[in-house]
């Protein structure tokens, strides 16, 4: 039996429809060597059903069986039979045993936005992005926070502080409606914004007001008050920050502001999506008011920070009975700056965040997505997690159906992409870890380096296969494939090896000896493989930097690493035209020590991505016949990046006996395309 032609996965091609509905039948096909095995089957629990070969084309027969779906998953697998051989195939490939934890996985009525699968996507930092209001920026001294006050830094190209959460560079929203065009060229088709309501921080992970739109980053129209003195750390006394946070006119104005940029957004056709923190809050929040902002403004409730009698008591778990100011509150992994939301012991709060869920999502705002927060940690159980998740999922599905609900998460997240709760998450296992520890042997937060998983192709498709069957295709198709973001460090400074933070080893070191080349190739691989490929804002510019709070560097405008911007458009520029990049099958073609090849196919185009991650020139011999190619015959040259820089000049390479040989540089990528059937006619023709 030749196995490596077994094949089946989730998409269209195998699964008819691929997001079918509740009660509907469904076509199910498996692809095999033609005229190779003598028998395939359905497995489905504890029986099996015989398919039949409906379809020979070229060196495949196609195997077909119909199957009426119910309302409950539907796992299944394959037996595959030819002579006394026999094999099994399951989400992680052929097997010599029928193992049901990789089994596929259908759940009726669950489908993902179509405008995410794929969607190229760029997250902004706001406040290291653009400054396009200098009237809005936080002012040194507006407010104290962690025991220091805010500092409005005058130099964008200063390296943030090590402590630098309460120092402000002044990105806004305004900053980046001017620079929406450079997003469109860029190719963007989905934005993702670091958290936007009212905060004290620069991170905004510490939410004041899930209500409104942080003035700072919108509109201040009513300005006025006192910064705080020298010494002072009293915020009560903080009076310019207590106007402009808490005046309705800036937060109604903010919110009008935002609305308006998110509808220019998709004027040009870009998603946005937010990010809400449900799982804590922060100190300023007007539920609490530790920092009594909000005990003697009117038009709002006195804080449980501040009254035993508050409204919003049930909000927070206190230890004490020690009002008024009880400082004896549960804070999220013990810290008193970010008050765990006790979920469990107030209905109250999450009818309030359902609200907040849903209004976000709505008219006048029609936002398209929530990234959520450290979602599994919500609650104080795992069984409210899930019964909250439902809820959630309902209220915004209902508001906005092809809103995507998109979840941080480490760990096995099978539990709760089960189609009633996140449609996906932020892709750490399936993606962003095996690709840096292959690429560069460096973990994620440059804290370690493994030397055995440097260039180790085994454990990069062994890890990949275990995660990705984690996920049903729909949630795969959508899933954020990150080569950096705000909680790890730059990907280009893992090219450089060096292992620390920057405390210890300073701002110099994080572009010391990194390699572009390395960089380009991994880009490769985010805008080829399965999910949707998000750019961390500067990624595209060149921008380096340790783990956070590094990684938060300012986008450099004018000075951007021009050849590494032109290289993230032109392959921008491939995903966005290739469909099958978009919903297309996988497979690995071939892995061997720095070397990777796959496939992403379907019936009507073929794409072949090719990676030698060595410092040596390699002759790499490809089957691309397993990506269903043609045993001879031609495929185009896309791009072509190597050491010293990349190459889009139209070429070829030839097939012959269904492979391709290639000499590829060192730390090199290729990416090529099948040819139109008549494309090759007219080129015969015109020899």
């Amino acid at each position: 039996m030749n196995i490596d032609a077994l094949f089946c996965d989730g998409t269209g091609d195998y699964v008819i429809p691929p997001e079918p509905k509740k009660n509907e039948k469904i076509l199910l096909r498996f692809r095999t060597a033609k005229d190779d095995v003598d028998q395939v089957f359905l497995l489905a629990g504890d029986q099996s059903y015989a398919m039949e070969k409906k379809e020979t084309r070229g060196i495949f027969d196609y195997y077909e069986i119909e199957w009426q779906l119910g309302e409950k998953e539907f796992h299944y697998g394959f037996r595959i039979c030819s002579g006394g051989e026999v094999n099994y195939f399951n989400r992680c490939g052929v097997s010599c045993n029928r193992e049901d934890f990789y089994s596929f996985m259908i759940t009726p009525g669950f489908a993902t936005p179509d405008w995410a699968k794929g969607a190229v996507m760029y997250q902004i930092f706001v406040d290291r992005f653009y400054n396009g209001d200098r009237t809005n920026d936080v002012e040194s001294g507006e407010y104290a926070y962690i025991g220091e006050h805010s500092v409005r830094v005058e130099d964008w190209t200063k390296y943030p502080a090590f402590m630098g959460v309460r120092e402000f560079y002044g990105g806004d929203l305004k900053g980046v409606l001017e620079k929406i065009d450079y997003l469109q060229e860029l190719g963007v088709e989905a934005v993702y914004f670091n958290p936007l309501f009212v905060s004290p921080s620069n991170h905004k992970y510490d939410i004041q007001d899930y209500d409104f739109i942080d003035p700072h980053y919108g509109v201040i129209v009513e300005d006025g008050g006192e910064v705080l003195p020298d010494g002072c750390l009293d915020n009560s006394q903080a009076t310019k920050y207590q106007i402009r946070t808490t005046n309705r006119k800036n937060l109604e104005e903010s919110n009008a502001f935002f609305a308006e940029l998110v509808q220019e957004f998709h004027k040009r056709g870009i998603k946005v999506i937010i990010d809400g923190v449900f799982n804590h809050c922060g100190s300023f929040n007007k539920w609490l008011d530790r920092e009594r902002i909000y005990e003697r403004q009117e038009g709002y409730g006195k804080g449980a920070y501040v009254s035993a009698d508050s409204d919003y008591r049930s909000f927070f778990r206190f230890f004490k009975e020690e009002w008024p100011y009880n400082h004896n509150y549960d804070g999220w992994w013990g810290h008193d700056t970010l008050p765990k939301l006790n979920y469990e012991g107030s209905e109250e709060l999450q009818e309030y965040i359902l609200k907040i869920a849903k209004k976000w999502v709505s008219p006048p705002y029609n936002v398209d997505g929530w990234r959520l927060d450290v979602a599994a940690d919500l609650g104080y159980s795992n069984e409210f997690n899930h019964e909250f998740w439902k809820k959630f999922r309902t209220v915004v599905k209902e508001a906005n159906p092809e809103a995507l609900i998109l979840a941080e998460h480490y760990g096995d997240p099978r539990e709760w992409l089960q189609g009633d709760e996140w449609d996906t998450v932020m892709n750490y296992d399936a993606f962003m870890e095996p690709l840096t520890w292959f690429f560069t042997g460096m973990e994620k937060h440059s804290d370690e380096r493994r030397q055995d998983l440097w260039g180790n192709a085994d454990h990069f498709v062994n890890v990949m296969r275990h995660h990705m069957a984690a996920m049903q295709t729909p949630s795969l198709q959508v899933a954020m494939n990150e080569l950096s973001n705000h909680d790890h460090s730059r990907f280009l400074t893992r090219t450089n090896h060096i292992v620390g933070r920057v405390q210890n080893l300073g701002y110099k070191a994080a572009k010391e000896g990194i390699s572009p080349a390395v960089m380009r190739s991994a880009v490769v691989m985010q805008m080829t493989w399965v999910g949707a490929p998000t750019v961390y804002y500067g990624d595209e510019a060149g921008v380096c930097g340790f783990t956070d709070p590094d990684n938060r560097r300012t986008y450099p405008w004018g000075e951007e690493d021009q050849e590494l911007l032109r290289f993230h458009k032109d392959m921008i520029r491939i995903h966005r035209e290739e469909e099958v990049l978009r919903r297309g099958s996988i497979r690995m073609l071939l892995w061997d020590e720095n070397v990777l090849a796959y496939s992403r196919f379907s019936k009507e185009r073929q794409i072949v991505v090719i990676i030698n991650n060595s410092k040596k020139l390699k002759e790499i011999t490809v089957p691309v016949w397993m990506a269903e190619l043609p045993m001879k015959g031609k495929m185009d040259r896309l791009l072509y990046t190597y050491e010293q820089g990349y190459t889009m000049e139209p070429d070829y390479v030839l097939i012959d006996q269904g492979e391709v040989v290639l000499n590829m540089g060192r730390h090199s990528a290729i990416v090529l395309r099948s040819r139109e059937i008549s494309e090759e006619r007219q080129e015969k023709q015109g020899a």
